[in-house]
Protein backbone atom coordinates (compact mmCIF):
# COMPACT_ATOMS: atom_id res chain seq x y z
CA UNK A 1 0.00 0.00 0.00
CA UNK A 2 1.36 3.43 -0.92
CA UNK A 3 0.20 6.93 -0.06
CA UNK A 4 -2.33 6.98 -2.92
CA UNK A 5 -4.47 4.48 -0.92
CA UNK A 6 -6.10 3.10 -4.07
CA UNK A 7 -6.70 -0.21 -2.34
CA UNK A 8 -9.17 1.47 0.04
CA UNK A 9 -11.42 2.74 -2.74
CA UNK A 10 -14.62 0.83 -3.62
CA UNK A 11 -13.40 0.58 -7.22
CA UNK A 12 -12.76 -2.63 -9.15
CA UNK A 13 -9.56 -3.30 -11.08
CA UNK A 14 -11.40 -2.86 -14.39
CA UNK A 15 -12.85 0.47 -13.25
CA UNK A 16 -9.40 1.67 -12.16
CA UNK A 17 -8.10 0.74 -15.60
CA UNK A 18 -10.79 2.82 -17.28
CA UNK A 19 -10.23 5.77 -14.93
CA UNK A 20 -6.48 5.71 -15.56
CA UNK A 21 -6.99 5.53 -19.33
CA UNK A 22 -9.45 8.43 -19.28
CA UNK A 23 -7.02 10.52 -17.24
CA UNK A 24 -4.15 9.68 -19.57
CA UNK A 25 -6.21 10.72 -22.60
CA UNK A 26 -6.90 14.08 -20.98
CA UNK A 27 -3.40 14.74 -19.65
CA UNK A 28 -0.89 13.62 -22.28
CA UNK A 29 -1.92 15.82 -25.26
CA UNK A 30 -1.93 18.99 -23.15
CA UNK A 31 1.42 18.59 -21.37
CA UNK A 32 3.18 20.76 -23.93
CA UNK A 33 5.81 22.06 -21.55
CA UNK A 34 7.29 18.59 -21.04
CA UNK A 35 8.02 18.29 -24.74
CA UNK A 36 10.44 21.22 -24.63
CA UNK A 37 12.38 20.43 -21.45
CA UNK A 38 14.58 17.68 -19.98
CA UNK A 39 12.43 15.30 -17.92
CA UNK A 40 14.08 13.30 -15.13
CA UNK A 41 12.26 10.75 -13.04
CA UNK A 42 9.93 9.81 -11.58
CA UNK A 43 12.13 9.62 -8.48
CA UNK A 44 9.34 8.62 -6.09
CA UNK A 45 6.98 10.23 -3.62
CA UNK A 46 9.73 10.35 -1.00
CA UNK A 47 11.90 12.62 -3.17
CA UNK A 48 11.73 15.97 -1.40
CA UNK A 49 14.24 18.36 -2.97
CA UNK A 50 16.61 19.00 -5.87
CA UNK A 51 20.25 19.60 -5.06
CA UNK A 52 21.34 22.96 -6.53
CA UNK A 53 25.04 22.26 -6.04
CA UNK A 54 25.51 25.51 -4.10
CA UNK A 55 26.03 26.53 -0.48
CA UNK A 56 25.22 29.56 1.62
CA UNK A 57 27.82 32.14 2.65
CA UNK A 58 30.03 31.09 5.55
CA UNK A 59 28.97 32.03 9.06
CA UNK A 60 30.50 31.38 12.45
CA UNK A 61 30.11 27.74 13.37
CA UNK A 62 29.35 26.13 16.73
CA UNK A 63 32.99 26.32 17.83
CA UNK A 64 35.83 28.83 17.48
CA UNK A 65 37.70 28.50 14.21
CA UNK A 66 34.88 26.50 12.60
CA UNK A 67 32.86 27.95 9.73
CA UNK A 68 29.33 26.90 8.84
CA UNK A 69 27.76 26.63 5.38
CA UNK A 70 24.46 25.02 4.42
CA UNK A 71 23.66 23.22 1.19
CA UNK A 72 21.07 24.91 -1.04
CA UNK A 73 18.20 22.87 -2.43
CA UNK A 74 14.97 23.51 -4.32
CA UNK A 75 12.03 21.92 -2.45
CA UNK A 76 9.68 19.70 -4.40
CA UNK A 77 6.23 21.18 -5.05
CA UNK A 78 3.08 19.08 -4.87
CA UNK A 79 0.05 19.79 -7.06
CA UNK A 80 -3.31 18.12 -6.43
CA UNK A 81 -6.67 18.44 -8.21
CA UNK A 82 -9.67 16.67 -6.57
CA UNK A 83 -12.58 15.15 -8.48
CA UNK A 84 -15.50 12.81 -7.83
CA UNK A 85 -17.12 9.86 -9.56
CA UNK A 86 -20.57 8.66 -8.55
CA UNK A 87 -20.83 5.08 -7.35
CA UNK A 88 -23.72 4.48 -9.74
CA UNK A 89 -21.44 5.40 -12.64
CA UNK A 90 -18.77 3.01 -11.35
CA UNK A 91 -21.37 0.25 -11.17
CA UNK A 92 -22.49 1.02 -14.72
CA UNK A 93 -18.88 0.89 -15.88
CA UNK A 94 -18.46 -2.58 -14.33
CA UNK A 95 -21.59 -3.71 -16.20
CA UNK A 96 -19.99 -2.65 -19.48
CA UNK A 97 -21.25 0.91 -19.99
CA UNK A 98 -19.15 2.89 -22.45
CA UNK A 99 -20.66 6.33 -21.79
CA UNK A 100 -19.43 6.79 -18.23
CA UNK A 101 -19.67 10.32 -16.82
CA UNK A 102 -16.04 11.35 -16.35
CA UNK A 103 -16.69 15.11 -16.52
CA UNK A 104 -15.21 15.79 -13.09
CA UNK A 105 -12.10 13.74 -13.89
CA UNK A 106 -11.63 15.48 -17.23
CA UNK A 107 -11.95 18.90 -15.59
CA UNK A 108 -9.32 17.98 -12.98
CA UNK A 109 -6.97 16.68 -15.69
CA UNK A 110 -7.41 19.91 -17.64
CA UNK A 111 -6.57 22.04 -14.60
CA UNK A 112 -3.50 19.95 -13.79
CA UNK A 113 -2.09 20.43 -17.30
CA UNK A 114 -2.71 24.17 -17.05
CA UNK A 115 -0.95 24.28 -13.67
CA UNK A 116 2.09 22.28 -14.81
CA UNK A 117 2.53 24.23 -18.05
CA UNK A 118 2.15 27.52 -16.17
CA UNK A 119 4.88 26.43 -13.73
CA UNK A 120 7.24 25.53 -16.59
CA UNK A 121 6.70 28.67 -18.64
CA UNK A 122 5.78 31.29 -16.03
CA UNK A 123 7.16 29.89 -12.80
CA UNK A 124 5.75 28.91 -9.43
CA UNK A 125 6.75 31.74 -7.15
CA UNK A 126 5.41 30.22 -3.93
CA UNK A 127 7.69 27.21 -4.54
CA UNK A 128 10.75 29.23 -5.57
CA UNK A 129 10.59 28.16 -9.22
CA UNK A 130 11.22 30.55 -12.11
CA UNK A 131 9.67 29.77 -15.48
CA UNK A 132 11.22 29.83 -18.93
CA UNK A 133 9.58 33.09 -20.02
CA UNK A 134 10.51 35.04 -16.90
CA UNK A 135 14.03 33.66 -16.69
CA UNK A 136 14.95 34.48 -20.29
CA UNK A 137 17.86 36.91 -20.54
CA UNK A 138 16.58 38.24 -23.87
CA UNK A 139 14.13 41.08 -24.38
CA UNK A 140 10.65 39.76 -25.15
CA UNK A 141 9.44 39.98 -28.74
CA UNK A 142 5.81 41.22 -28.55
CA UNK A 143 3.41 39.49 -30.90
CA UNK A 144 1.66 42.80 -31.55
CA UNK A 145 -1.87 43.50 -32.72
CA UNK A 146 -1.52 42.78 -36.43
CA UNK A 147 -3.07 39.33 -36.31
CA UNK A 148 -1.41 35.96 -36.71
CA UNK A 149 0.31 36.51 -40.05
CA UNK A 150 3.31 38.10 -38.32
CA UNK A 151 3.95 35.01 -36.18
CA UNK A 152 6.43 33.32 -38.57
CA UNK A 153 8.54 36.49 -38.68
CA UNK A 154 8.51 36.82 -34.88
CA UNK A 155 9.37 33.14 -34.34
CA UNK A 156 12.20 33.30 -36.87
CA UNK A 157 13.53 36.40 -35.09
CA UNK A 158 13.41 34.61 -31.73
CA UNK A 159 15.39 31.69 -33.15
CA UNK A 160 17.97 34.13 -34.51
CA UNK A 161 18.27 35.79 -31.09
CA UNK A 162 18.88 32.45 -29.35
CA UNK A 163 21.34 31.31 -32.00
CA UNK A 164 23.21 34.63 -31.77
CA UNK A 165 23.67 33.95 -28.06
CA UNK A 166 25.56 30.78 -28.94
CA UNK A 167 22.74 28.37 -28.15
CA UNK A 168 22.21 25.82 -30.89
CA UNK A 169 19.00 24.03 -31.83
CA UNK A 170 16.87 22.27 -32.55
CA UNK A 171 14.29 24.81 -31.42
CA UNK A 172 10.76 24.19 -30.23
CA UNK A 173 7.79 26.52 -30.13
CA UNK A 174 5.01 26.44 -27.52
CA UNK A 175 1.77 28.30 -28.15
CA UNK A 176 -1.11 29.17 -25.85
CA UNK A 177 -4.48 27.70 -26.90
CA UNK A 178 -5.57 31.08 -28.28
CA UNK A 179 -2.39 31.46 -30.33
CA UNK A 180 -2.46 27.84 -31.49
CA UNK A 181 -6.05 28.12 -32.70
CA UNK A 182 -5.26 31.36 -34.52
CA UNK A 183 -2.27 29.81 -36.25
CA UNK A 184 -4.17 26.66 -37.27
CA UNK A 185 -7.09 28.65 -38.69
CA UNK A 186 -5.02 31.29 -40.51
CA UNK A 187 -3.46 31.42 -43.95
CA UNK A 188 -0.98 33.89 -45.39
CA UNK A 189 -1.61 35.95 -48.48
CA UNK A 190 -1.86 33.48 -51.33
CA UNK A 191 -3.49 30.86 -49.10
CA UNK A 192 -0.35 29.15 -47.73
CA UNK A 193 -1.22 27.70 -44.30
CA UNK A 194 0.41 29.61 -41.47
CA UNK A 195 0.98 26.42 -39.50
CA UNK A 196 2.95 24.92 -42.39
CA UNK A 197 5.13 28.04 -42.59
CA UNK A 198 6.05 27.87 -38.91
CA UNK A 199 6.76 24.14 -39.12
CA UNK A 200 9.00 24.80 -42.11
CA UNK A 201 10.97 27.35 -40.08
CA UNK A 202 11.41 24.78 -37.30
CA UNK A 203 12.41 22.08 -39.75
CA UNK A 204 15.08 24.30 -41.25
CA UNK A 205 16.45 25.06 -37.77
CA UNK A 206 16.77 21.46 -36.64
CA UNK A 207 13.30 19.97 -36.58
CA UNK A 208 11.89 20.82 -33.14
CA UNK A 209 8.17 20.51 -32.29
CA UNK A 210 5.35 23.02 -32.26
CA UNK A 211 3.24 22.30 -29.17
CA UNK A 212 -0.14 23.29 -27.73
CA UNK A 213 0.33 24.40 -24.13
CA UNK A 214 -2.68 25.37 -21.99
CA UNK A 215 -1.42 27.56 -19.14
CA UNK A 216 1.05 29.43 -21.34
CA UNK A 217 0.42 33.11 -22.04
CA UNK A 218 1.53 33.92 -25.58
CA UNK A 219 4.36 32.03 -27.29
CA UNK A 220 7.75 30.72 -26.17
CA UNK A 221 10.63 29.69 -28.44
CA UNK A 222 13.25 27.50 -26.76
CA UNK A 223 16.32 25.48 -27.62
CA UNK A 224 15.97 21.72 -27.28
CA UNK A 225 19.68 20.87 -27.40
CA UNK A 226 19.37 19.56 -23.82
CA UNK A 227 20.59 20.69 -20.40
CA UNK A 228 18.90 24.10 -20.42
CA UNK A 229 15.49 23.46 -18.80
CA UNK A 230 15.27 20.80 -16.10
CA UNK A 231 12.03 19.18 -14.90
CA UNK A 232 12.65 16.73 -12.06
CA UNK A 233 9.65 14.55 -11.26
CA UNK A 234 9.14 13.03 -7.82
CA UNK A 235 5.81 11.34 -8.34
CA UNK A 236 4.51 11.61 -11.87
CA UNK A 237 0.84 12.40 -12.45
CA UNK A 238 -1.17 9.75 -10.59
CA UNK A 239 -4.68 9.20 -9.26
CA UNK A 240 -5.24 8.65 -5.56
CA UNK A 241 -8.17 7.90 -3.26
CA UNK A 242 -9.43 10.33 -0.62
CA UNK A 243 -12.80 9.12 0.71
CA UNK A 244 -16.24 7.85 -0.25
CA UNK A 245 -19.82 7.71 0.94
CA UNK A 246 -22.94 5.93 -0.25
CA UNK A 247 -23.23 8.08 -3.37
CA UNK A 248 -19.78 9.13 -4.57
CA UNK A 249 -16.08 8.41 -4.46
CA UNK A 250 -13.66 11.29 -3.91
CA UNK A 251 -10.39 10.97 -5.83
CA UNK A 252 -7.59 13.28 -6.93
CA UNK A 253 -4.85 13.72 -9.50
CA UNK A 254 -1.48 14.48 -7.93
CA UNK A 255 2.16 15.07 -8.89
CA UNK A 256 5.36 16.39 -7.31
CA UNK A 257 8.25 18.08 -9.10
CA UNK A 258 10.84 20.83 -9.32
CA UNK A 259 11.69 22.94 -12.34
CA UNK A 260 14.87 24.93 -13.04
CA UNK A 261 16.17 27.11 -15.87
CA UNK A 262 19.89 26.38 -16.26
CA UNK A 263 20.47 28.57 -19.34
CA UNK A 264 18.38 31.78 -19.42
CA UNK A 265 19.66 32.68 -22.91
CA UNK A 266 18.21 29.47 -24.38
CA UNK A 267 14.67 30.84 -24.80
CA UNK A 268 12.73 33.92 -25.86
CA UNK A 269 9.24 34.91 -24.72
CA UNK A 270 6.74 36.32 -27.22
CA UNK A 271 3.96 37.85 -25.11
CA UNK A 272 0.54 38.84 -26.40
Amino acid sequence: MNHLLRGHAPITDEAWKQIDEEARDGLVPALGGRRLVDFKGPLGWGHSATDLGRVSDSTNGPADGVNLRTRQVLPVAELRAPFTISRSELEALDRGAVDTDFDSLNAAARQMTIAENAAIFHGLGDAGMEGIAGASSHDPIPLGNNGFNDYPEHIAKAIEVILSAGVEGPYGVALSPECYTGVVESAERGGYPLLSHIRKILQESGGGPLVWAPGLDGVVVASMRGGDFLFESGQDLSIGYESHDAEKVNLYIEESFTFRVATPEAAVALPK
